[in-house]
């Protein structure tokens, strides 16, 4: 009643095989295939399968799917990453070295498949630089600076990153009612061990846990989502907003520790406020909800609402 194909795009006739599959079983069984970057590369290209399949977005592990409520359960998905073999193996050392390997097998078997690019060790070193600025508007100016590189060629290396889902990046919510900043996009890594602080490391899981969430909405279910983040002229900031139908319905900032409730927070909440909105800690015990509606909550609380 199932057949699984795995990697098919290898053969080069797959969309064909596909096709005669589907047409001829698609009342006696379920197909479900699964690949790299390059399926969902190549899926835009050749015979078109319109109307034969549903894409789903598959992600690395979630607290919601593991089922963690412990801090030192937590502690170790931030740790370990959410990749089944470096979490299941238990081995910060392990972890180090599988994501090492990881990066290098993006370049190997997605990127150099698929894009044409010439200076591999300055992607290399982009890779490299990357983690560092996770949690900050990206400036593609400051990152040609850092790698001696022109503008176009750094744009364009962050477009391929993004289509390998080695990073992905989210827009800054615009409004008429805020002055928002309006280009400067912030990114963040599907593998997110690599950024180095913690507090970097722990906006880094929650951003993928949302991307997971909100793309699952909007495969499964067909919603209008988008994760994007809120910063405006006056420096205020909040790390995640979640949209529907452009409209903003959620607003999640990440703290490491419990803290006076995050002054960005309130502002928006006067100006949005039928939106949910909370501050989540990584190793904060605090849980309770503000007297303007704002809950505060260790993140695996919220977490588990997830996927």
């Amino acid at each position: 009643p199932l057949l699984v194909l795995d990697e098919i795009h290898k053969f080069r006739k797959w969309r064909n095989l596909l096709k005669g599959l589907f047409d001829q079983y698609r009342r006696e069984m379920q197909i479900l295939v699964t690949g790299s970057a390059k399926l969902d590369y190549y899926r835009h290209g050749g015979d078109s399968l319109q109307g034969r399949y549903h894409l789903l977005h598959l992600y690395p592990l979630s607290a919601a799917e593991l089922g963690i409520n412990s801090s030192g359960d937590f502690k170790a998905l931030l740790t370990l990453g959410g990749f089944p073999e470096p979490f299941y193996g238990g081995s910060e050392m392990e972890a180090r070295r599988w994501s090492r390997d990881y990066r290098s097998r993006l370049l190997e078997e997605n990127l150099l498949g698929l894009e044409s690019v010439h200076d591999i060790g300055s992607l290399e070193q982009m890779m490299i630089r990357l983690p560092d600025l996770v949690g900050s508007p990206l400036s593609i100016n400051a990152l040609r600076e850092d790698l001696q590189l022109n503008h176009r060629t750094v744009s364009r290396w962050a477009g391929i990153l993004e289509r390998i889902y080695a990073i992905f990046r989210l827009a800054p919510l615009g409004s008429p009612r805020i002055r928002a900043v309006k280009k400067e996009q912030k990114h963040y890594h599907l593998d997110w061990t690599l950024p180095p602080k913690d507090s970097q490391r722990f906006e880094n899981l929650a951003a993928v846990h949302l991307k997971k969430w909100v793309d699952f909405e909007c495969d499964a279910k067909g919603r209008d989502l988008e994760l994007r983040y809120f910063r405006d002229m006056q420096g205020r900031e909040v790390d995640f907003v979640i949209t529907e139908n452009r409209q903003p319905i959620r607003f999640i900032e990440c703290k490491w520790a419990d803290e006076d409730v995050h002054p960005p927070l309130r502002y928006m909440n006067v100006r949005f406020p039928k939106a949910d909105f909370w501050q989540i800690t990584a190793e904060g015990t605090k849980d309770f909800r503000t007297t303007d509606g704002i809950r505060v909550c260790p993140a695996t609380t919220f977490l588990h609402q997830l996927v």
